[in-house]
């Protein structure tokens, strides 16, 4: 790893973290029988497109054009998934209230719905997103994956300031 370029490695390192993250969140559903809410889903997908940027980029090249749409790409992602881990945040601190019923399955939004209102309704979250069904020294999902989005956005401003001076 001596040889490789610094954008390679911070690359494959938010790669790793992505993939950590999804598998994290896959592992506690499946260990614990939980089921994610459409608020979950949607920061495991956002997670899946930031873990996508981060491998796109181990193949190409550096350079001031890559590096900036790198940045672009990865802030855009992240702010995406800190808004929905934001509002899942205030959903589950019961800042914002939701309907008490268990709301709209995921597919059954994005079969019947157009999919700007599909996306507002996600956006909305339903009322099983603000169960709290598993936490890590208290810290919930949603707040672990806001401080995944949080750490990630720093690495991608850090990575792109630090080899802009080179």
């Amino acid at each position: 790893m001596k040889n490789l370029s610094p954008f390679f490695k911070v690359n494959l390192f938010g790669a790793i973290i992505s993939l950590l993250m999804i598998g994290s969140a896959i592992s506690i559903q499946l260990i614990y029988q939980l089921e994610p809410c459409p608020l979950c889903i949607t920061q495991r997908i956002i997670f899946i497109v930031i873990g996508f940027i981060f491998t796109l980029f181990l193949f190409i090249k550096p350079n001031p054009l890559s590096r900036i749409l790198h940045l672009l790409m990865l802030f855009t992602a992240t702010i995406v998934g800190i808004i929905f881990s934001g509002k899942h945040i205030l959903i589950q601190a019961k800042w914002i209230t939701v309907p008490a019923e268990c709301g709209i399955d995921l597919d059954y939004m994005f079969e019947n719905f157009p999919l700007s209102q599909a996306i507002n309704l996600l956006f909305k979250g339903t009322g099983d997103c603000s169960t709290i069904d598993w936490n890590f020294f208290g810290i919930t999902l949603p707040q672990l994956a806001f401080l995944g989005y949080l750490f990630i956005m720093v690495l991608a401003i850090i990575t792109f300031l630090k080899i802009r001076q080179n």
